[in-house]
């Protein structure tokens, strides 16, 4: 369907009790295109009181929900992920209008955000426990799970459908119930979720989506009260940590995926045609706008000059343009204010002595346009080497041994993923296993799976989402100890 109509189809309303609802205060928020800087949709504006109503929701659906068989858990979530499939175009499309990255860009992201439901809907089934004797000989031991119980879900823009898909698989998958705050910039395709997974069958109050305008007043009496349980958050590390601290009080199970500075180490033995490959998705995934972008290329001095010469031709190509333009190739970043932290990252890469082979300014205009830009020569200095970019551009510097290009690539307080390029089975294997982070891509650049655990170390936070570890986060271990 056309935008407009594909707008005023979407629901701006909260979804609670597995309906739609005004606010309480009946307060609603303006929603932008940042390809134009212009309004899209006015929605309902989550407060204190809608937040209360949703967990009042939860809670009572909770036991209900937990009790439900497996099968029947699964069967929805199956429903849903159909569902997903079958409105692909028009959820690609509200993506990409919401916030910013191209359509095909948002194609592959409703691929990816429906596998989470089709995955979890098999491992809904398969939630198992252990039954042994108790080595002593005085009795035996019973191991179940059980699900956590009502869960927190706070999740970001940049991946406005798979970020909660693979929070709300998992979590219904083990019998919880959730509620789901979205990022103010990108609420209508979670909302337009909550409707799919409605229609899907999905008892009342088993979900609720809050978007909201101010996070903290809606969140904070949320993680305050005892009937929470869980709360799983992904944005930045500064959020994650404050989160961390409200939630200390209730001692609530959390799994934080926070801020990523990923190094993409080539080796001189690397085929550089493949790395340049796998640098530019990488790189260029999501417009740059992922926490698993190639933040830093670290490349052997030996190769550096070529590889920098062929990924800048690459970068090139990449034209700058609104993503429902078919001829866009890359889309405008998300506001104003990542622009400028965009732009200022590189003005200080530059003050240090870096060289600028393309790109490097914002073209100015309508939207929050930034180009596609390669940084040579970047000095250690640099804040671009210590900070997120979260934008499109690739930072190169150099190393001369294998121990110094591991050092580079640990250099940093984050630990989510890393992407390294050798021909060289035995470099590969021990080269990812001397890196700090949680995921590691070898000879590939982009390594998300719903069928692998996705998470980090350090302060790149804890807990996994995806693969069989992912709804292990949803549920408690119980012993029961027989005669």
């Amino acid at each position: 369907m056309d935008e407009r109509t594909l707008i005023e189809s979407i629901p701006t309303k909260l979804w609670i009790g597995g309906k739609q609802v005004d606010a309480a205060s009946g307060a609603t928020f303006t929603v932008v295109n940042p390809a134009t800087g212009e309004p899209l949709a006015e929605v309902a504006d989550a407060g204190p009181a809608d937040g209360l109503l949703a967990l009042d929701a939860a809670a009572a659906a909770q036991r209900e929900w937990a009790a439900t068989p497996a099968r029947k858990r699964g069967e929805i979530l199956r429903a849903v992920f159909e569902a997903i499939t079958a409105r692909a175009d028009d959820i690609a499309l509200l993506m990409t209008l919401e916030m910013g990255k191209v359509l095909a860009e948002s194609k592959g992201e409703v691929a990816y955000g429906a596998e989470f439901f089709r995955w979890f809907s098999e491992e809904a089934v398969r939630i198992a426990g252990r039954y042994t004797h108790a080595p002593a000989g005085t009795g035996r031991i019973l191991v179940g799970k059980a699900p956590v119980g009502p869960c927190l879900a706070i999740t970001p823009w940049n991946f406005p459908l798979a970020m909660g898909t693979r929070k709300i698989g998992p979590a219904l998958a083990a019998g919880c119930t959730m509620i789901v705050k979205p990022a103010a910039e990108t609420p209508l395709t979670m909302l337009l979720l909550g409707q799919l997974i409605v229609d899907a069958g999905l008892p009342d109050g088993v979900l609720s989506v809050l978007p909201t305008s101010s996070a903290g007043a809606l969140t904070g009496p949320l993680i305050d009260d005892p009937r929470l349980r869980k709360l799983t958050f992904t944005g930045s590390t500064g959020v994650g940590r404050k989160l961390i601290e409200q939630s200390a009080k209730g001692l609530l199970r959390t799994s934080m995926e926070l801020g990523g500075n990923a190094p993409f180490v080539v080796f001189d033995d690397a085929d550089l045609d493949a790395a340049v490959d796998g640098a530019m998705l990488a790189k260029l995934r999501n417009g740059g706008e992922a926490c698993t972008a190639a933040n830093r290329f670290h490349v052997q001095n030996s190769v550096r000059e070529e590889f920098g010469a062929r990924l800048t031709e690459r970068m090139r190509s990449m034209t700058l343009g609104p993503g429902t333009d078919p001829d866009s190739k890359l889309g405008p970043l998300i506001n104003p204010a990542q622009l400028e932290t965009v732009s200022e990252l590189v003005r200080d890469a530059v003050a240090v002595g870096a060289q600028v082979r393309l790109g490097g300014q914002a073209p100015g205009g309508p939207g929050y346009f930034y180009p596609a830009t390669v940084l040579t020569d970047v000095p250690v200095e640099a804040r671009i080497l210590r900070e997120e970019v979260f934008g499109p551009v690739a930072a190169i510097a150099g190393f001369d041994t294998e121990e110094e290009g591991i050092a580079a690539a640990n250099d940093t307080e984050y630990g989510l993923a890393a992407y390294i390029y050798t021909q060289s089975l035995d470099r590969a294997l021990r080269v990812a296993e001397a890196l700090e982070t949680g995921m590691v891509g070898v000879n590939r650049g982009v390594i998300s799976d719903a069928a692998a655990p996705f998470g980090g170390v350090k302060s790149s936070g804890f807990g996994r989402e995806g693969g069989s570890e992912g709804i292990e986060e949803y549920l408690e271990t119980k012993y029961i100890a027989l005669q």
